[in-house]
């Protein structure tokens, strides 16, 4: 299998406007609402839900970024693989008695928006939590999570991965690519 293109240049513009656009129905013009990038990757596309809020609502809209390296349930079953290093957490707003909205890329077995939400209560205990991801792979769910904003949802099987590349990552533009693991 080649590599299968899930979303690209308009068709994930207008995918990140629809996401914005529902948190924006779903929220009190952000007035007790903070947006929480998952580091690595979640980053990416929390920068750009938080500058179409923005734009959109002509206000700041406060955004953190969380590791969850050291939340993770196999942060001490890597043998076979190099150790995981952690990303930088800054949260520099407090989280107390807000809406949090937590933000990734994938949403795959679910452990680590898990894993999110342990080292989230270290900054406070939230109004609410709410997850908002890109894609959403279907049928591989470890734990009992569930986006509740969602790009496109896909149908995978193990053996497949979901890339995503960011222009801001360096890449030419901006794509989410279905790939078979074995093709990596």
């Amino acid at each position: 299998m080649a590599k299968i293109n899930l979303l690209s240049g308009k068709l994930l513009e207008i995918t990140l406007s629809r996401l914005s656009q529902q948190l924006i129905e779903n929220h009190d013009h952000f007035l007790e609402t903070v947006l929480i990038g998952l580091q690595p990757r979640g980053i990416f596309l929390a920068e750009r839900i938080k500058q179409i809020l923005s734009t959109t609502l002509l206000k700041e809209i406060p955004l953190g970024y969380l590791d969850t390296t050291f939340y993770r349930d196999d942060f001490r079953r890597r043998a076979d693989k190099k150790p995981l290093e952690a990303s930088q957490t800054k949260i520099p707003f407090l989280i107390e008695n807000k809406r949090v909205v937590l933000i990734d890329d994938v949403l795959y077995t679910g452990r680590t928006v898990r894993a999110a939400m342990s080292a989230l209560m270290e900054y406070g205990r939230p109004a609410t939590v709410e997850l908002l991801v890109l894609i959403d792979r279907l049928y591989s769910r470890h734990l009992p999570i569930q986006a509740n904003y969602i790009g496109k949802s896909v149908n995978t099987i193990q053996s497949q991965k979901v890339i995503v590349e960011w222009k801001e990552q360096g890449f030419e533009d901006d794509n989410i690519w279905l790939i078979n693991r074995n093709e990596i």
